[in-house]
């Protein structure tokens, strides 16, 4: 296949006019990731972070920007991973599939000690995202944080009257080690790394560690607030409440949605709600709850998971922690399939049989001391070059291109694609999982460059009318379907994020190059994904053709010639 020559075969190929409309701006941003040393909790250690913070830098920008993120890689720490890719999590990427991150299947990685600049048109998509790399666990060590892209014509605009900075509210579990040694025992069959601590806005407490000071999210009474809800982390659920207060959701994973209002909901790793807060009780202080869904038969002596506390500070109330009780449960929780989209709402092809239905099975098994995931009997492996890669350069089009460890899916030109997700995994160890965990296993579940709809969720009856639209989904006991049509070319991860078991964490797949859309790194790299080719000969030619630079042809070369300690 062809590698060096491709610099020169696409050294012409750069529309940057590409990347501008008439009415963008151009919103310039710089992201130096080094190893700073970081406490979160009040337990030092350094990470892979971004600008000197965790989170990451907080990105925001209009619907209709263009958005240059210029990363420079400064890594130099032997004990994690050094070269870096980095998604841009619920963006579509229409024309931009090489900006997407997914290492080894839309990109290759930046080098340490080289720079790359992601190139994303918004294209008018607005909503609530966030970031975080897409290479190994990377992501565990730091690399993630918030992106929020605004919309002065939102159809909920009434609703509220802050929406700012100072209204986001990122969810995210914390490691005290570095992701790479961690990773490295989970895959020789041993249980899943359990996190030190959960943070709500960076902030939180471990056992035995110093009484960090909770953070605060100031009001004033009698303003109606938009709460942009995040999970960050890399394997934890939180059941997300707020004391004394109703929550009314307006959007689910960037799509708006009917106005909802509950008293709190489950929120499972890279999925995100905006909610409005009326501001409209007693001045005093409020506790903002996010317990952890994330037990397990090694627990981690330093997490408590009930201990996952904000402060709700009405301004001119006292400058302290609330007096009322702070562990209580929520009431009135979200049921998702109570959600609907508030535009277009509907599944493609409504309630008639799809273009293409996809079963997908999981099953596990630990073979030779290795914990293997596998999705309708395929285990995926990263191919040498990224798919992107092939399929622009090498003119990969049919299954028959891709191998079968590759597990991709070509998909034709305005499908519409049904998966059928089976909720129940076949566990062929008996000494790993039980038959009780086998039946009760819950996975977490994302695509990358679109929005689903939920026809069947976990709960509720089957609904093509006006179901809840997202990209991250939960899966367990019962199967689950989603719809999606096939408008964007490029080649998309579909992947498992995690694994609970009745409250209890089980699984989450990654690899540090991979084709798959899994938000937390330790179940990818057991071989949990899929990847869908969409369109390929779209990709190439025609008024969706994807955007190539020299510099992304550039980073293969560049990558490949690393040492392994540097990769």
């Amino acid at each position: 296949m062809l590698f060096f020559t491709l610099v020169l075969l696409f050294s012409t190929y750069l529309p940057d006019s590409l990347f501008r409309a008439v009415s963008a701006t151009d919103v310039n941003i710089v992201f130096d990731i080094d190893n700073s040393v970081v406490a979160p909790d009040g337990f030092s250690r350094a990470g892979v972070i971004v600008n000197g913070i965790f989170p990451g830098s907080l990105i925001q920008a209009n619907k209709d920007d263009v958005l240059h993120i210029a990363v420079n890689d400064m890594l130099t720490d032997p004990l994690m991973r050094r070269s870096l890719s980095i998604h841009w999590h619920g963006l579509f990427q229409m024309r931009t599939a090489s900006e997407d991150g997914p290492a080894m299947v839309n990109q290759c990685p930046v080098a340490p000690n080289h720079s790359y600049t992601y190139d994303i048109p918004l294209n008018g998509q607005a909503g609530t995202f966030w970031y975080h790399s897409h290479l190994s666990s990377q992501y565990v060590d730091g690399l993630r944080g918030p992106l929020v892209i605004y919309d002065p014509e939102d159809p909920h605009l009434s609703l509220y009257d802050v929406d700012d900075a100072s209204t986001v509210i990122t969810l995210a579990d914390w490691y005290h080690n570095p992701a790479p040694g961690m990773e490295e025992i989970f895959l020789q069959g041993n249980d899943e790394p359990i996190p030190d601590s959960g943070l709500i806005n960076g902030v939180g407490r471990y056992n035995g560690g110093p009484q960090v000071v909770r953070a605060r999210i100031n009001v004033i009474a009698g303003k109606r607030y938009r709460f942009r809800v995040i999970n960050i982390s890399a394997y934890a659920a939180f059941t997300f409440s707020i004391e004394g207060h109703d929550l009314t959701i307006i959007e689910v994973d960037g799509i708006s949605h009917v106005p909802h209002t509950v008293g709190g909901f489950d929120i499972y790793v890279a999925q995100r709600y905006s909610v409005v807060l009326n501001a409209n009780k007693p001045v005093a202080n409020y506790w903002i709850r996010a317990p952890m869904t994330l037990q397990h038969s090694s627990d981690n002596e330093n997490l408590d998971t009930r201990n996952v506390f904000a402060v709700l500070h009405y301004i001119g109330a006292p400058d302290a922690e609330p007096t009322t009780q702070a562990d209580q449960g929520a009431q009135n929780l979200l049921q998702e399939y109570q959600l609907a989209a508030l535009i277009n709402p509907g599944a493609p092809g409504g309630s008639a049989p799809a273009d293409r239905s996809i079963d997908l099975d999981f099953s596990m098994e630990v073979k030779n001391g290795r914990l293997m995931w596998e999705i309708n009997g395929i285990s995926y492996l990263p191919p040498d070059l990224p798919t992107m890669l092939n399929i622009i350069a090498n003119g990969f089009s049919s299954p028959n291109n891709f191998t079968t460890t590759e597990h991709t899916f070509v998909i034709d030109r305005n499908e519409v694609i049904e998966l059928v997700i089976h909720g129940s995994p076949n566990v062929h160890s008996s000494g790993y999982l039980d038959s009780f965990a086998q039946r009760n296993l819950m996975k977490i579940l994302s695509l990358h460059g679109h929005a689903f709809d939920v026809v069947q969720s976990m709960q509720g009856p089957a609904n093509y009318v006006n179901p809840p639209r997202r990209d991250v989904v939960g899966v367990g006991g019962s199967t689950v379907i989603i719809r999606f049509q096939s408008d964007n070319p490029g080649p998309w991860f579909f992947h498992c994020r995690k694994i609970l078991l009745k409250g209890k964490l089980i699984v989450t797949h990654r690899k540090p190059t991979t084709h798959i859309i899994l938000d937390i790194d330790w179940h990818l790299e057991a071989g949990l994904a899929v990847v869908f080719a969409e369109r390929p000969n779209d990709q190439r030619v025609g008024p969706q053709s994807e955007i190539i630079k020299q510099t992304w042809l550039d980073l293969c070369p560049i990558y490949k010639a690393l040492p392994a300690d540097q990769q």
